[in-house]
C-alpha cells in the first residue's frame, strides 16, 4: 500500500533539509515554519531543535522576513501601513520587529503611492454625487490600509 505525502515520516535530518529549502525559496516567519513542521507530523522536541538550527544557520530570521514582507506588500500590492501591520501581527511577529520593518517604507514614496492610488480610483468611480464619490474613494483607501488622517485630505483633493 502506497503512503501519500502527508503520511510520510521524516527524520530530524530530513526535515531540517526540507525546511532549509522551504526557507531558502523565500523568507518565512517562524509561525509558517512551525505550521510546516506540524504538517510533517514532527514531535515538539524535534520542531524546537529544527527551528533553532534554522535560526543558527540564518535560514530563519524574523526581522529579515518582516522587512521583505513590508517591502513586498507596499511595493507590489500597494498596501498601507495599517494593513501590513495587521498581517504581520497575524504571523505572530513581535511589535518591535514590526516597528523596525515598517522603516522600509520611504515617507515620500508612501505619500506618492497613496496619491496615485487615489487618482487612479477616482477615475474609475462612476459616481456623480461628490459626497458619495469621496466616501467610496475614502473607503477604498482605508481598506488598502492607509491611515485616515492621510486618506481624508487626499479624498477631498482628488474629488474636487
Amino acid at each position: 500500500m502506497k503512503q501519500d505525502a502527508s503520511q510520510k515520516s521524516y527524520t530530524v535530518h530530513e526535515a531540517t533539509l526540507k525546511l532549509m529549502q522551504y526557507c531558502a525559496y523565500r523568507d518565512r516567519s517562524q509561525k509558517e515554519v512551525e505550521e510546516k513542521l506540524k504538517e510533517m507530523r514532527m514531535i515538539p522536541a524535534a520542531c524546537e531543535q529544527i527551528i533553532i538550527k534554522l535560526m543558527q544557520e540564518n535560514f530563519l530570521n524574523e526581522e529579515r522576513f518582516a522587512r521583505s514582507f513590508v517591502r513586498g506588500k507596499f511595493r507590489i500590492k500597494k498596501w498601507g501601513r495599517i494593513k501590513i501591520k495587521q498581517e504581520l501581527k497575524l504571523k505572530e511577529i513581535s511589535a518591535p520587529i514590526i516597528k523596525l520593518a515598517l522603516t522600509e517604507i520611504d515617507e515620500l514614496e508612501y505619500s506618492k503611492t497613496l496619491y496615485e492610488l487615489a487618482e487612479k480610483k477616482v477615475k474609475l468611480l462612476k459616481e456623480s454625487d461628490q459626497f458619495k464619490k469621496r466616501k467610496k474613494l475614502s473607503s477604498y483607501l482605508l481598506q488598502k490600509g492607509f491611515e485616515s488622517h492621510l486618506v481624508f485630505p487626499i479624498s477631498e483633493e482628488v474629488t474636487d
